[in-house]
């Protein structure tokens, strides 16, 4: 097993190499930093598993270190230790996330005890990612740290049990779906099936047909009997994506379903009692369509008895290192890479990048910078020029994209997109997510075809 590594931060030579002596002698791996500026680079490039430093340095003090170094990784414990033991530092210090507060003269034995909670901390964080450990499903499905995501999480644990319908809310890519399996994965349904089904894929009469079934000869091609959805969904979750797409006719043949609980195959008479839990998703405001009288205000209100709203990615930046890293591990898996992380360069213009997208463009941005780099680290010229092109816009441009209207961001996603892909509308379907029908519908509504 390989020894915890510790980064011990600070300007006083003598002091630092004691602690390093002391620390090696404790059985730790040991690397120095003379200030936090050197500090912050080192974390960005390696895994620590803790980090000890001093508040008064000559460059980027211990508080600004530790500001910045839980910014890149809220999960690395950070220890400060001050020969000014001044009641604010200490408040200062913890309430930015420090993990203890130490003064100097240090207590060797109070730094050691100090060390090995911090290192439990980081060995009991890393556990609770790995299969098998008691880490909430929603919280091991739906990745990050920022408020909004600890919020969802939290929604998320307290619906799962109930046999609420939910409708899922938020734009393009923001994983609506995660959220449907996490609520299934905490439900008392977890080990019935999770069926799926896009309700904007397909044809109304073929929509009708895949979630009600329909017998042999219903129809031109309906050369057998066929089960829908919500019998194969029985006893189970059923997902309607994009819910808002549906046509008004099918609309009230589904809020019959819920009403009753049984369906009806397509040229059949008998009813099937089925017994499924409803989550539907869209990236429409289902209450303008309703407004508008492109959804019926009755299905409306039986689906949304619970409404989660997913935040777009440019609202929990915070949120960027761990999915980037996340995403960076399973597709250098995938295709057989070592690459340990991100150049500092790299990040920040990730960070900056406003990801109309979310997170599947985020995905597809890690994963084609993994199948064009050679080295240990993705450098920036890897990623998509359109991220390469944020690290040199000021910070307030990209953070705009918060105040942006829904069909604003859609339509930037879409012309950003069909850039990446040189006007491959097929590729450009499939990166957002939709089909390439609503692309081209979406195309003629903002001006784009």
């Amino acid at each position: 097993m390989p020894r915890p590594l510790i980064l011990i931060v600070d300007d006083d030579a003598p002091h630092r190499s004691m602690l390093r002596t002391v620390l090696r002698g404790w059985g730790y791996a040991v690397e120095e930093a003379e200030d936090g500026t050197a500090a912050v680079e080192q974390v960005k490039q390696k895994a620590f598993d803790a980090v000890l430093t001093d508040v008064r340095m000559a460059r980027m003090d211990g508080i600004a270190a530790l500001r910045e170094i839980r910014e890149w990784n809220p999960s690395i414990p950070v220890l400060i230790m001050t020969a000014w033991s001044s009641v604010q530092s200490a408040v200062d210090a913890l309430r930015l996330g420090a993990y203890d507060y130490l003064t100097k003269p240090l207590e060797l034995e109070e730094l050691k005890l100090a060390l090995e909670r911090a290192l439990d901390h980081t060995r009991q964080a890393r556990e609770n990612q790995e299969p098998g450990r008691t880490q909430s499903e929603a919280s091991s499905l739906l990745l990050g740290r920022s408020d909004a995501m600890r919020e969802l999480v939290n929604m998320v644990e307290t619906v799962a049990p109930t046999e609420a319908t939910v409708l899922i809310s938020g734009e393009s890519g923001t994983g609506k779906e995660l959220v449907a399996r996490a609520i299934q994965a905490a439900s008392t349904r977890r080990d019935k099936p999770f069926v799926t089904i896009n309700c904007a894929a397909l044809a109304e009469n073929l929509l009708e047909s895949e979630l009600f079934g329909h017998e042999k000869g219903a129809f031109t091609g309906a050369d057998r009997r066929r089960e829908g959805r919500f019998v194969q969904a029985h006893g189970g979750t059923l997902f309607l994506d994009e819910i808002g797409e549906m046509p008004l006719a099918l609309q009230a043949k589904l809020l019959r379903v819920l009403q009753q609980g049984e369906v009806q195959r397509v040229g059949c008479d008998e009813t099937i009692k089925v017994d499924v839990r409803v989550i539907s998703a869209t990236n429409r405001v289902l209450a303008e369509e309703v407004a508008a009288g492109r959804f019926r205000e009755d299905l409306f209100y039986r689906l949304n008895v619970i409404g989660l709203e997913v935040p777009p990615l440019r609202a929990r930046r915070e949120d960027i290192p761990l999915l980037a890293s996340t995403f960076l591990e399973r597709h250098a898996a995938a295709n057989r890479k070592t690459i340990k992380g991100f150049t500092p360069q790299a990040m920040d213009a990730m960070l900056r990048y406003g990801w109309p997208g979310n997170v599947r463009e985020l995905e597809n941005a890690v994963e084609r910078a993994v199948i064009l780099s050679g080295g240990e680290y993705i450098a920036e010229r890897a990623l998509p020029l359109a991220v390469q092109n944020a690290s040199d816009a000021p910070e307030d441009e990209e953070l705009a994209l918060g105040s942006m209207s829904l069909e604003d961001v859609e339509r930037k996603a879409i012309e950003a997109t069909l850039r990446e892909t040189d006007d491959n509308k097929s590729e450009a379907a499939r990166r957002l997510g939709i089909t390439r029908a609503t692309l081209h519908s979406k195309l003629k509504k903002y001006g784009l075809d």
